[in-house]
């Protein structure tokens, strides 16, 4: 038996916009993804000889094959061939769910990443990629990593100039978001507003912090907003203690903020950690 080690990390989205509705019911995105260090913990012991398994320490994670990762494992060694001769996938969860911060997806992607890894790399990272997009439309991102702009489904990915230094905090309040239910929204409401996309691929290659902070914006944060109020107060924090850019992530409900200091992000997360248990303090990767 092998037991193989992957870390799963977190993303955020700098910008997201919604393009239309294709055919296919599925929307066309066009969004900058940016992976943090907020991350659940994936192990697998491969060749356990037993029939699969999956544990999460977090109640409430289906742990069988309606779980991303038990998805990821099974489509790629039905693709590749590859029989594990049983699998135990463990996953140590740290992101919280239906935040909008891709916590399924990048353990789906952690685990396509052991398992190919493990049977010699037949896959290059691109390949593995374009194998995770037939689990969720966020996985090809969290197989790559990094600051990356995402099209089509997501499953288009150009990579960009790294994310300057800085520091985020994310905060995940009590209430969540259903995903089809903002997309319905969405498709009634006309967008008064969209991301530049230019202006952030520009600030992204000059290293420019601050211009990176003005540019965020998702389509989708106006729309939840509206039912939730409390995602203002959440960015006057933010705005009062020194964020140069905050902004919700994906279709919520977590919204995060950008500091260039330490000190900066641990005076916004006391504050917020007064009413909010899920605040974290992450950095890009």
């Amino acid at each position: 038996m092998t037991t193989l080690f992957e870390p799963a990390y977190a993303k955020i989205n700098l910008t997201l916009d919604v393009l239309g509705k294709r055919p296919d019911g599925y929307h066309d995105l066009k969004s900058v993804m940016q992976t943090i260090s907020l991350r659940d913990d994936i192990e697998i012991d491969v060749g356990t000889g037993k029939p699969w398994v999956l544990r999460c320490d977090k109640e409430g994670i289906p742990c069988d094959e309606r779980n991303l990762a038990w998805k990821a494992a099974k489509l790629y060694c039905d693709t590749m061939k590859k029989d594990p001769d049983g699998l135990e996938i463990r996953i140590t969860k740290r992101i919280p769910s239906q935040a909008g911060l891709g916590g399924g997806s990048a353990d789906a992607a952690a685990v396509l990443r052991a398992l190919n890894r493990h049977f010699g790399d037949p896959l290059s990272i691109l390949a593995l990629a374009e194998l995770g997009a037939q689990v969720g439309s966020d996985v090809p991102f969290c197989v790559v990593g990094g600051t990356v702009m995402c099209e089509g489904r997501g499953e288009r990915l150009r990579i960009l100039p790294k994310m300057p230094e800085c520091v985020f905090v994310v905060v995940k309040p009590e209430f969540s978001s259903s995903t089809p239910e903002l997309y319905r929204k969405l498709d009634e409401t006309a967008i008064g507003k969209r991301p530049d996309h230019k202006a952030m691929e520009s600030a992204l290659l000059a290293g420019d912090l601050s211009k990176v902070a003005q540019n965020v914006y998702n389509v989708f944060d106006p729309v939840v907003t509206e039912e939730h109020l409390e995602l203002n107060y959440l960015k006057s924090i933010f705005y009062n203690y020194g964020s140069i850019g905050h902004q919700m992530t994906g279709s919520g409900s977590a919204v995060f903020g950008m500091v260039a200091e330490f000190e900066i992000a641990a005076v916004i997360c006391n504050m917020l950690r007064q009413n909010y248990p899920n605040v974290y303090i992450a950095m890009p990767v």
